[in-house]
C-alpha cells in the first residue's frame, strides 16, 4: 500500500474541522514532517488563522511516532483533545488505517485524590487531625465547595480539575487533592487502584500524542524522574511562554507562614529536642522576614545567612528522624509522614540552595501587604538547563504567532539555549527557522496608531493628556474597545475615571470571571473591557466588539523587578546589549500579543492605539514595530478618528 500523501492528509483534516487550507498551513506542515524525519530541530512562526494545531497534528500523526505537545494555557489544551484530535484522527483513519490514541497528562495536583477526599486532610491545628468535611461549615462557600465536591467524586471519570465546572476556590481544591511530593504513592495507598492521577498516567503511556502543559514539561526537564513518557517528538505550543513557565518551576520560595506549616506538621513525629530546633530556626527566620525591605539581595546579609543556615540543618535532621519514626498513635500515620516531609523537604531545598549561593541564581525579598515578606531564588537563565533538556535525543518544534522579535528568531533563540541560526559547532543544536506568515491582510485590516503628540509616560502619576486620548478614541469607536493597560493600578485608575465621563459600560479585569467578561463584552458593542496586557494573551475577542485594541504605554519590565534588571546586568556583563535582549525583547513579545487580538477573522477590521509615544520616537521604536504585525501606520490622531468612526458604522448598518 502506498503511504499516503500530507497534502492529501491535510486537506482530509482540514475539511473534518470545517477550515479551509491556506497556504501558510501547508509550508509548515511540511516544515514539521522534514523535521521529524530529519530528526532536526525548527522554529515556526505561524501568525494568527493559519490553523497552526493542525500544521503540526496532521504531520505527528502520519509518521507514526509518539508525540508529546507542550501547550502554555487551558484553553488550548482543551481544543486540542476537545475537537481537533477527535475530529483530525477520524479524518486520518481512512488513509492511515490506523486510529492514533491521544491523552491529556497534567501534573498530580491537578486531579482529585480520593485518599484524601475519604480519609481527610492533616490540618495544622494543634489537635491534629479532623475531617474538613465536617469542620467547614456547610453554610460557608468553602463548606459548599467540598460538599460539591465530594458529589463530583462519584460522578467524574477523569477526577481533572478542570472538567469541574463551575470551579471552586483554590483553598477547597487543596483539600482534596496532593502535590507529587505527598503522594504515597500508588502501591501503598489504598486507593491507588482508583487513582485518578495513576489512570491519566497509564493512558499516556498507551497514547500514540500526549497534550501537557509548559509547568509539566518543565518538570520532566529538571527533576530528573521523568513523568512523561518516552517520545521521539515535542512540540511546545505558545512557544514564546516556555521561558516564564520553566523559570517559574525552577523559582523556589520561603515565607514564615510556610515555615511554621512544615513545624506543626512534622511536631508529633519527631522527638522533642529536634522538633524544637526547627522551632527555633523558624523563630529567627521569621524575625529575620518581618524587617525585610523588597529587592534583589546580592549578597545574602549576615542575619539571614545564619537563620537560613539554622533551617536548613534543622530541616535535615527532621527529614532523617520522620524517615526513622513510627507511630501509632497518629491517625493515617503514612499520609501525614508524607506531607510532613514534603513541607520540610522543599524548606530544606530551597534554604541549601540560598546558603549554598550561585552565580546562576537571583535572590530576592518580595513584600506583600496582606501575606508579608516572601525569599525567591530564580535561576539567572534557564537557557542552559533548555538546550541541555529540551533538545537531546528528540525533534523539537517550537511555534507560536511571536517567535520573531524585532524581525528575527535570534533573540527567541538564545533564551532557548541556541545559538543564533546556521551556527554550527559541538553541543549546539542546529534548528531551522520558518514564518509562514498569515493569512490576514494586515496592511488593509488594520491601522497601528501611535499617540506621538503625547506627554512620555512617567514612572508614577495619572497621565491626564492620555485619559483625553482615550476617552476620545473610545468615542470615536462607540464602544468595541480592549484596553489593554501595563499595570492592574493603571486599568483601575482608567476604568474609574472613563466611567465618569462615558456613557459606555466599561467592564474591568477582576470584577468578574474572564469568561464571564469576555461574554458581557461580546454581547454588547458599545462595551469597552479593560485590563492588564498579560492575561490577554491568546484570549480570542469577537470581531465587531472589539475594532479598537488600546495599549496604555510599552510595557517594558519595572526597573525594580529583581529578576528582569539581573538579566539584563548579566546580558551588558557579557558585552551585549541588556536593555534590547531583555527589556525591549519582553515589551516586544507582550505589545504582539495584544496587537493580536485586533484581528482573528478576515473580515475583521480595526484600530491598535499605543499612547506612549516612545514607539515613534525612540531608537528602539523600529525594532518594536517590527514585531507587531504589519499594520498600516500613522501618527495622524484625526485620520485615526475618522476611520474608527467609519469602521463603527459600518459595523451598525451591518447590524452588530
Amino acid at each position: 500500500m502506498t503511504k499516503p500523501s500530507l497534502p492529501d492528509l491535510l486537506h482530509a483534516a482540514v475539511s473534518a474541522v470545517g477550515g479551509t487550507e491556506r497556504p501558510g498551513q501547508v509550508a509548515m506542515a511540511e516544515a514539521v514532517a522534514e523535521a521529524i524525519d530529519d530528526n532536526s530541530h525548527r522554529l515556526i512562526q505561524a501568525g494568527t488563522g493559519t490553523g497552526k494545531s493542525l500544521g503540526y497534528l496532521v504531520p505527528a500523526l502520519a509518521h507514526g511516532e509518539r508525540v508529546v505537545v507542550a501547550t502554555a494555557t487551558l484553553a488550548l489544551q482543551r481544543q486540542l483533545v476537545e475537537r481537533d484530535l477527535p475530529r483530525t484522527v477520524d479524518a486520518l483513519h481512512p488513509q492511515l488505517r490506523r486510529r492514533p490514541q491521544f491523552a491529556m497528562l497534567k501534573g498530580r495536583s491537578n486531579y482529585l485524590c480520593l485518599h484524601r477526599l475519604h480519609e481527610g486532610a492533616p490540618q495544622d491545628e494543634e489537635d491534629g487531625l479532623f475531617d474538613q468535611f465536617e469542620a467547614a461549615a456547610p453554610t460557608s462557600k468553602l463548606g459548599q465547595d467540598l460538599l460539591r465536591l465530594r458529589d463530583w467524586a462519584d460522578e467524574t471519570e477523569t477526577g481533572d480539575r478542570d472538567d469541574l465546572t463551575p470551579g471552586v476556590s483554590d483553598k477547597a481544591w487543596s483539600q482534596i487533592s496532593v502535590s507529587s511530593r505527598e503522594c504515597l504513592g500508588a502501591t501503598k495507598c489504598a486507593y491507588g487502584a482508583e487513582c485518578f492521577a495513576e489512570a491519566a498516567r497509564e493512558r499516556a503511556k498507551l497514547a500514540d500524542v500526549v497534550v501537557t502543559n509548559h509547568a509539566l514539561l518543565a518538570i520532566d526537564a529538571i527533576e530528573g524522574a521523568p513523568v512523561l513518557p518516552q517520545h521521539e517528538v515535542l512540540i511546545v505550543d505558545e512557544a514564546h511562554e516556555l521561558v516564564s513557565r520553566v523559570t517559574g518551576v525552577a523559582t523556589g520560595e520561603l515565607t514564615p507562614g510556610q515555615v511554621n506549616r512544615a513545624v506543626k506538621r512534622s511536631a508529633k513525629l519527631v522527638d522533642e529536642k529536634i522538633a524544637d530546633a526547627l522551632q527555633t530556626a523558624s523563630e529567627s527566620f521569621e524575625r529575620v522576614m518581618e524587617l525585610a525591605l523588597p529587592g534583589r539581595l546580592e549578597q545574602i546579609p549576615e542575619d539571614l545567612g545564619y537563620a537560613l543556615m539554622s533551617l536548613r540543618d534543622a530541616a535535615r535532621n527532621v527529614i532523617s528522624a520522620i524517615g526513622a519514626t513510627r507511630d501509632k498513635s497518629v491517625h493515617d500515620e503514612d499520609a501525614v509522614r508524607k506531607q510532613a516531609l514534603a513541607a520540610v523537604e522543599n524548606i530544606h531545598t530551597v534554604a541549601e540552595r540560598i546558603t549554598n549561593g550561585s552565580e546562576y541564581d537571583v535572590v530576592w525579598y518580595e513584600r506583600h501587604d496582606r501575606f508579608g515578606a516572601t525569599l525567591r531564588v530564580a535561576p539567572l537563565s534557564v537557557s542552559g538547563l533548555l538546550r541541555e533538556k529540551l533538545f537531546e535525543d528528540r525533534s523539537v518544534v517550537l511555534t507560536s504567532a511571536t517567535l520573531k522579535i524585532g524581525g528575527d528568531f535570534n533573540g527567541v533563540a538564545a533564551s532557548l539555549g541556541l545559538s543564533p541560526e546556521g551556527v554550527e559547532g559541538d553541543d549546539v543544536p542546529l534548528w531551522k527557522g520558518l514564518d509562514v506568515g498569515s493569512p490576514f491582510d494586515y496592511p488593509k485590516q488594520g491601522i497601528l496608531y501611535v499617540a506621538k503628540h503625547l506627554a512620555t509616560p512617567g514612572r508614577e502619576g495619572t497621565r491626564g493628556d492620555m485619559m483625553d486620548e482615550l476617552a476620545e478614541l473610545i468615542e470615536a469607536s462607540g464602544g468595541r474597545t480592549l484596553g489593554l493597560f501595563s499595570s492592574m493600578r493603571g486599568a483601575k485608575a482608567a476604568a474609574e475615571e472613563l466611567r465618569g465621563r462615558l456613557d459606555n459600560p466599561i467592564l474591568l479585569q477582576g470584577e468578574e470571571t474572564l469568561g464571564e467578561l469576555i461574554k458581557n463584552f461580546a454581547a454588547d458593542p458599545k462595551t469597552c473591557l479593560f485590563g492588564t496586557l498579560s492575561l490577554w494573551q491568546g484570549v480570542d475577542v469577537p470581531g465587531p466588539s472589539c475594532q479598537l485594541v488600546v495599549m496604555d504605554r510599552i510595557p517594558f519590565p519595572r526597573p525594580d523587578d529583581p529578576l528582569m534588571s539581573a538579566r539584563q546586568k548579566s546580558v551588558e556583563e557579557h558585552g551585549g546589549n541588556g536593555f534590547m535582549a531583555v527589556a525591549a525583547t519582553h515589551a516586544a513579545l507582550l505589545m504582539a500579543q495584544g496587537a493580536g487580538r485586533l484581528v482573528g477573522a478576515s473580515g475583521d477590521r480595526g484600530v491598535v492605539a499605543v499612547l506612549d509615544p516612545r514607539l515613534a520616537t525612540a531608537r528602539y521604536g523600529s525594532f518594536l514595530r517590527a514585531t507587531l504585525p504589519d499594520f498600516w501606520y500613522t501618527t495622524d490622531r484625526n485620520q485615526v478618528r475618522r476611520s474608527l468612526a467609519a469602521i463603527d458604522a459600518t459595523a451598525k448598518a451591518d447590524g452588530k
